[in-house]
């Protein structure tokens, strides 16, 4: 049993070791609020998603920008000799989980009071690196 479960758990290792990428740990934005700015950089190249990030209004956008800097910065640390530009990286998953909520009281007519959720979500990024042309020749 325990040969097995070893065999597993190398396998798993070894696919971690072609994925790089970071995650965002509660951080303070409602997850749906995030997801919308998630969206429009899933599968895209990371140049062209900084770009958008860069100039998107909405302040989900900082925090993830700074993911993505930091998934680049991890992919750096494992491939040294290799540069950005040639690597071709895209976002290849990136996705929005809800984290813990913080419930607030806020006062309501009549002596009563409702409650106020406070979201907070982490964000996983994942950066592939497109090997199209590697492969055709």
């Amino acid at each position: 049993m325990g040969n097995r479960k070893r065999l597993v758990a190398e396998a798993r290792k070894e696919a971690r070791k072609n994925q790089f990428g970071a995650r965002l740990v509660g951080c303070p934005t409602s997850p749906r609020k995030m997801r919308l700015v998630a969206d429009l950089v899933r599968g895209t190249e990371v140049e062209k998603a900084l770009n958008i990030l860069k100039f998107n209004p909405k302040e989900a956008a900082i925090n993830l920008e700074k993911l993505l800097l930091s998934a680049i910065a991890n992919w750096q640390a494992k491939n040294e000799d290799e540069s950005i530009e040639d690597a071709k990286l895209f976002i290849k998953e990136i996705y929005v989980d809800s984290a813990s909520m913080l419930k607030r009281l806020r006062p309501a007519p009549q002596g009563r009071a409702h409650r106020i959720r406070k979201r907070s979500n982490h964000v996983t990024l994942v950066l592939g690196v497109n090997n199209l042309e590697a492969s055709n020749s």
